[in-house]
C-alpha cells in the first residue's frame, strides 16, 4: 500500500507491482464508501464470519505490496547499518500507528441529540488498519532483515502454526473459532478496556487485534519473498508461471485447511492468509504477463495514480467521506442528500449504492492524478 519505501514513483520496470498497490487501494476505497451500506452487491460485503468474497481479499494485499516494497529498499537498509535500519523502521511504525489513532478519531466532533460536541478521546478505538499496517511492517522487516529466506520461510510457518493452536487449545470448547469463544478477545481485553475497542460486531472484538496481528505479519512476509523472487527472476514467461503454480498450490492447501481451521478474516485465520497470498500470487503473475511479458500497458495509468499516493489517498478518503457526512442541510446529512438527490432518484438500491462508491472512487483518482501531474508525493 505504502510507496515511501524508496521505490521512485516513476518506475516502470516493475510496474505490475505498482498497478497491484493502486488496484488495491481502488477496490479499497469503493467497499468502503457504499451510498448506503444496506444496498451491497454481494461481493463487496465481507463475509459475516467464515467465508470469503473479493472485499475480503483487499487488507491482506495491502500487506502483501508493503512487503512487495520492502524487497526494494532492504539492500539499501542493510548498507545503511543496525542502528539506521532500526531508527527508520521505528520512525515509520510510530507515524503510521499515529496517523491510524487520528483517522480513528476524526473528525474530532460528533452530534448527540442534534447538536455538535467533542469526541471523547478515552474511548478512542486503538487499533485499526493503519495500525496494523504498521506493527505487520516492523515485525515484517525484522524478519526480512535479521533472517534469510530460509529462515523467514520457517518463522513464516512457526506464526502460522502457533496461532492455530493458541486459537484451538485456548478458545471455547466446541467452538473456538467463533466470534464468541475465539481466544483472539480475551487477549484484547487484557490488554485494552473494551471501549477502546471495535464495536461493529455487537459486541467488543477487534478485527485488528493484538493476537491475530501475528498470522497478519506473515502476509508482508511472503509479500516481501515475491517481490524479492521477481527482482532475482526477472519478468519473463519462467516467472509468471512459477508464481502462478505457488498460488494455485496455496489455494489448494488453504481450502483443505479451511476444513479444519476455515477461512476467517476477523480473526485472520492461518487458512486465511495462504488464500488471500495465494489470490495475490495470481494476481501478480496475470498483470506480469499482461503488463511485463505482452507490453499491454495503456490502461495501467489510471491504478498507478492511486499507486503513488497510496497512503495520503487511504486517509483522504476515509476524512473526506466522515466530513461530508458530518455536514448537515436542515438536520440532514450532505452526503445523504448528494445520494438521494443524485443517484437513488434514477438507480436502483444496489446500483445507485455501487454508483456513489465508484464516483466517490473516481473524485479521489482525480486528486491524485492532479497530485501526480505537479509531481507531489506524499511519503512518510
Amino acid at each position: 500500500m505504502i510507496n515511501q519505501f524508496d521505490i521512485k514513483p516513476n518506475s516502470t520496470r516493475y510496474l505490475s507491482l505498482d498497478v497491484l498497490r493502486g488496484l488495491t487501494v481502488a477496490l479499497m476505497i469503493v467497499v468502503n464508501t457504499p451510498g448506503n451500506w444496506g444496498a451491497i452487491y454481494a461481493p463487496f460485503k465481507h463475509a459475516a464470519w467464515h467465508g470469503f468474497t473479493i472485499t475480503d481479499l483487499v487488507f491482506p494485499t495491502f500487506l502483501f505490496v508493503v512487503g512487495n516494497a520492502i524487497s526494494f529498499s532492504i539492500r539499501k537498509l542493510k548498507d545503511a547499518g543496525d542502528t539506521a535500519f532500526l531508527l527508520k523502521i521505528f520512525k515509520r511504525t510510530l507515524i503510521i500507528f499515529g496517523i491510524g489513532l487520528f483517522l480513528n478519531y476524526f473528525p474530532f466532533i460528533e452530534y448527540n441529540n442534534g447538536e455538535l460536541v467533542f469526541k471523547n478521546i478515552l474511548n478512542l478505538r486503538i487499533w485499526g488498519v493503519l495500525q496494523r499496517i504498521a506493527v505487520c511492517y516492523f515485525i515484517g522487516s525484522l524478519i526480512v532483515y535479521y533472517f534469510n529466506t530460509r529462515g523467514a520461510i520457517a518463522i513464516s510457518v512457526i506464526f502460522l502454526l502457533a496461532y492455530w493452536a493458541i486459537l484451538y487449545y485456548f478458545g471455547t470448547a466446541g467452538d473456538p473459532y467463533s466470534l464468541e469463544g475465539n481466544a483472539v478477545t480475551p487477549v484484547d481485553l487484557a490488554l485494552l478496556p473494551a471501549k477502546n475497542l471495535y464495536q461493529g460486531f455487537g459486541i467488543s472484538f477487534d478485527p485488528e487485534g493484538f493476537l491475530s496481528t501475528f498470522p497478519a505479519v506473515v502476509n508482508v512476509v511472503l509479500g516481501f519473498l515475491a517481490g524479492k523472487f521477481i527482482k532475482e527472476a526477472g519478468n519473463n514467461i519462467s516467472t509468471v508461471s512459477k508464481l502462478a503454480g505457488t498460488g494455485i498450490l496455496m489455494l489448494i492447501v488453504a481450502q483443505i485447511w479451511d476444513t479444519y481451521f476455515p477461512i476467517n478474516k476477523p480473526i485472520w485465520t492461518s487458512s486465511y492468509v495462504l488464500y488471500t497470498v495465494g489470490w495475490d500470487l495470481l494476481i501478480i503473475s496475470v498483470l506480469m504477463l499482461v503488463i511485463e511479458i505482452f507490453s499491454i500497458k495503456k490502461w495501467t495509468y489510471f491504478f498507478e495514480v492511486f499507486g503513488k499516493n497510496p497512503l495520503f489517498i487511504f486517509a483522504l478518503s476515509g476524512m473526506l467521506i466522515r466530513l461530508i457526512y458530518l455536514i448537515r442541510i436542515e438536520a440532514v446529512p450532505l452526503g445523504s442528500i448528494i445520494y438521494t438527490n443524485l443517484f437513488v432518484s434514477w438507480l436502483e438500491d444496489k446500483n445507485a449504492s455501487l454508483l456513489f462508491a465508484i464516483t466517490y472512487m473516481l473524485l479521489l483518482w482525480l486528486i491524485g492524478y492532479v497530485m501526480d501531474k505537479r509531481k507531489i508525493y506524499i511519503k512518510v
